[in-house]
């Protein structure tokens, strides 16, 4: 994948997500995983990030998202699950009804890695490998 560019800046930053429902409840239906793929696909936009990849299972879903370096990883996570959690439980209610009486949907934990690249002993010795000066 090329680089991007910002305005100080040249990026590649890749990061994989995945993201469970509560109780690990196996709630995630096929018109569910569709409706959040819209969802993060538009706070991607707004964050100046990709939706590169998606999809899921019945209890968790991954993304793979091309990250853009004026978000923290913690606030966008946030924005990610909250706006999802809020509209899912909105618009599925009768379903997700089934499965939470509480307004839950996502747990509270969560799995990003940065994805992506050479690997990080090809990085390092590329950095030892460094023309330093001597003197």
């Amino acid at each position: 994948m090329l680089p991007r560019k910002g305005s100080h800046a040249v990026f590649s930053i890749h990061l994989h997500f995945v993201f469970i429902t509560k109780y690990r409840k196996q709630v995630i239906t096929a018109p569910i995983l569709e409706r959040m793929h819209e969802i993060f696909a538009n706070i991607c936009i707004k964050t100046n990030c990709i939706l590169i990849e998606f999809s899921g299972e019945q209890d968790h879903v991954h993304l793979l998202v091309d990250y853009h370096p004026d978000n923290n990883i913690s606030d966008f996570t946030s924005s990610l699950k909250s706006a999802s959690s809020r509209v899912i439980r909105k618009e599925f209610k009768e379903h997700i009804d089934k499965f939470y009486w509480k307004p839950l949907f996502w747990s509270s934990s969560y799995y990003v890695a940065s994805s992506g690249g050479a690997p990080i002993d090809k990085l390092k010795q590329y950095i030892k490998d460094q023309d330093a000066p001597i003197e």
